[in-house]
């Protein structure tokens, strides 16, 4: 299979950059070292190429629609300029991926533009396509992810960094707040977003102008090691790893997300997860943090203290801000409190852990 590769694949390349498959993307994993890229995030300002991030474009009269019955969050509170974070579930109100919804300015003729995760853009264009045409609804969707790079500039100096890179004011947005601004000649949808737990903005760029955009921020450019350690540090989920509507598949409330499912709303899956509200759920998203030494890494089973498996770890890294190692993963609810004591077993070895309460930076 030939993987999909960002247009700034070369670029990357020639700064030194080693590279991973991702989602049936060829992207760079790390520029320097993971813990080098981690603590520029955290310390100063690093740059990611996001570019194998979806790209989908909803416009028309029934647009509010669409996005309103495939996503679990409520479209009608966004204003133009908005974003929210969402999930698309299936009709047994399992995820199929989370996104961050974007309401696009009023003069522009795309209502909506919404971020599948790496991969999953075709999947999601055909959803939306044959939605759209089963419900009769008079609206145009657009995959538009090989038009773009994307690029989160993320750390408490990336501020200051996109404001003198762009030539329109940007840091009067708030979290979540974005607008077209020009960067090297070019309008570019900036946001006040990101993954990271650090102050930043995600900017998408058309393809022609990707490299001079790319260049024009001086700070560490980072691959999708750190940006994987940073997210784990903010107990953030990861697509395909943290859920996956085959191999893994979990509903909003037992992922810790419920407050983006909007129930007074009507979407594709409400029933099933108004059920789940209401009777709650076997399993919670947790937090785990290791007290004997060892990693935990994604597979590895979770045991109560007589080694009797509960549950499962499905993100796990030795966290370069608190040098201690941490983990994501499933456990009972009635395990689920911070503090209580589990195990881990790594590579065949029993280890004592405790669940922790996420972001871990704050825990």
């Amino acid at each position: 299979m030939t993987l999909r590769k960002p247009p700034l694949r070369d670029v990357h390349a020639g700064e030194g950059a080693t590279f991973t498959e991702f989602g049936g993307w060829d992207m760079p994993v790390e520029f320097d070292s993971i813990k080098a890229e981690h603590a520029a995030v955290r310390e100063e300002a690093g740059i990611f190429d996001v570019s194998h991030m979806g790209q989908i474009e909803v416009a028309g009269p029934d647009a509010d629609e669409l996005m309103q019955k495939l996503t679990t969050n409520d479209v009608t509170e966004l204003g133009h300029g908005d974003s929210h974070y969402s999930m698309i579930t299936d009709e047994d109100g399992t995820i199929l991926d989370d996104t961050v919804v974007y309401r696009l300015p009023e003069d522009e003729n795309t209502e909506f533009l919404f971020v599948p995760n790496a991969g999953h853009d075709e999947q999601m264009y055909r959803r939306w396509t044959d939605y759209r045409d089963e419900w009769n609804l008079d609206a145009t969707v657009e995959n538009a992810t090989d038009e773009y790079a994307m690029y989160a500039v993320q750390g408490p100096d990336a501020p200051d960094l996109v404001a003198d890179a762009a030539s329109d004011s940007v840091t009067d947005l708030s979290k979540f707040d974005g607008k077209y601004a020009e960067f090297e000649g070019v309008d570019c949808w900036t946001a006040r977003t990101g993954y990271t737990g650090e102050d930043g903005f995600e900017i998408i760029v058309p393809t022609e102008a990707a490299e001079a955009v790319w260049e024009s921020f001086d700070c560490q450019p980072c691959g999708l090691g750190a940006r994987d350690t940073l997210r784990m540090e903010m107990g953030f989920l990861l697509s395909g790893q943290d859920f996956d509507a085959e191999d893994n598949p979990r509903n909003p409330y037992e992922a810790g997300v419920g407050w983006t499912v909007k129930l007074d709303t009507e979407f594709v899956g409400r029933d099933a997860l108004e059920q789940v509200d209401a009777e709650g759920t076997d399993e919670e998203f947790v937090g785990i943090k290791l007290v004997d030494r060892g990693v935990a890494r994604h597979g590895y089973d979770v045991t109560d203290t007589d080694d009797h498996v509960i549950g499962e770890v499905t993100s796990g890294t030795m966290s370069p801000t608190l040098n201690e190692p941490i983990a994501l993963g499933y456990v009972p609810t009635e395990y689920a409190d911070a503090g209580t004591v589990v195990r881990v077993m790594v590579r065949g070895q029993s280890k004592k852990a405790k669940i922790a309460n996420t972001p871990f930076l704050s825990d």
